[in-house]
């Protein structure tokens, strides 16, 4: 037993190195692609707590760097398209690869027995693939996005060292409880969004609003969602909405590279009936920690986006209800995403 712990941390470097290496590739991959292109648009996002609330727990970090690009004729995601429920290789405009990590832990990460009542330490490394369709008519147009990730929840995510590594950066508390993590299991998880936006004016500003839905399916997490949103400001057909934030994974950072500034504020909410979240219920096929989720969730999500030439900067803040019963507050957290055109 004395030899286990000196074991684990060298069993999670190695796979988080071929993790790293594989996701890694799959992020890159259409940066070479686009050469031969019309090029794409490169984003970083970053969502953390610290951001907005102050606080240092449940979701409290993640990033995801993404390459989004218009879908070439003979491209094999054109391909995969026809095999998608809701999509085809004529409706598909846009394809995007994503490579990130997300960081979980209980609010008081100081104690090495973690609290029973709070959410379990975890950690997600993954990289997956979005493919977006764009519908228009006189006075309306909609969005789908369809997403496919693979990944690990556990040690091989490397949340542990990530975590460590930052907080002794920045002199912040060491987290003590990484030992009760969940453990490894790997990830496929898929989802469907759909947002349908109406134009309007007011106050000599463009406006857009509508409906929208979700569902998500896999080992992750298994949802259905619905919500609405609208945008306000001026240059809206720039981009093409707003921007997401976990658990959705795919959000569609397109945009023009117009030479004017153009802004937007924007306001959505969302509920959506949880059947499965592993972060909150526990490994699936062994015993970890765990707290009894709640079956409905909901998100209000205030922010802006700002676009000049071949940038963008979009900042969400995020308030979310309880997520399992034995939550004391509610959760809030930030999102900052910085987009440029290749």
């Amino acid at each position: 037993m004395s030899h286990a712990p000196q074991m684990a941390p060298a069993f999670s470097t190695r796979r988080l190195g071929m993790a790293l290496i594989m996701l890694g590739a799959v992020a890159l991959a259409p940066m070479v692609e686009a050469a031969e292109d019309e090029g794409g648009v490169l984003s970083l996002k970053v969502e953390n707590d610290i951001l907005t609330s102050g606080d240092d727990g449940h979701y409290t970090n993640g990033f995801a760097l993404s390459y989004t690009f218009k879908t070439p004729e003979q491209h094999w995601s054109r391909s995969f398209a026809d095999w998608v429920p809701g999509f085809s290789a004529a409706r598909l405009d846009a394809t995007a690869y994503r490579f990130g990590q997300q960081i979980y832990t209980p609010n008081d990460i100081k104690r090495e027995q973690p609290d029973q009542d709070d959410r379990p330490y975890a950690g997600y490394l993954f990289g997956g693939v979005s493919l977006f369709a764009g519908e228009e008519g006189d006075d309306w147009r909609r969005v789908d996005t369809f997403n496919l990730d693979l990944g690990i929840v556990g040690p091989a995510s490397g949340a542990k060292d990530a975590q460590k590594a930052v907080h002794k950066l920045t002199g912040s508390d060491e987290p003590e409880g990484w030992d009760h993590q969940l453990h490894n299991e790997p990830v496929i998880s898929t989802g469907w969004q759909t947002q349908l936006w109406l134009p309007a004016r007011a106050a000599g500003l463009e406006v857009e609003y509508g409906p929208s839905a979700s569902v998500a399916l896999g080992n992750l997490y298994t949802y259905a969602g619905v919500g609405g949103g609208v945008r306000i400001g001026q240059g809206l057909t720039r981009s093409y909405g707003i921007p997401t934030v976990a658990p959705a994974q795919g959000g569609r950072q397109y945009f023009h590279p117009d030479g004017d500034f153009a802004w937007y504020l924007f306001a959505n909410i969302e509920g959506r009936a949880m059947a499965y979240n592993m972060l909150l219920d526990g490994n699936g096929f062994e015993d970890s920690a765990s707290v009894d989720r709640r079956p409905l969730v909901g998100d209000l999500q205030l922010g802006f986006a700002l676009s000049w030439q071949r940038w963008q900067l979009a900042f969400v803040n995020v308030w979310r209800t309880h997520e399992f019963e034995t939550q004391q507050e509610s959760d809030q957290f930030g999102s900052l995403t910085l987009s440029t055109w290749l």
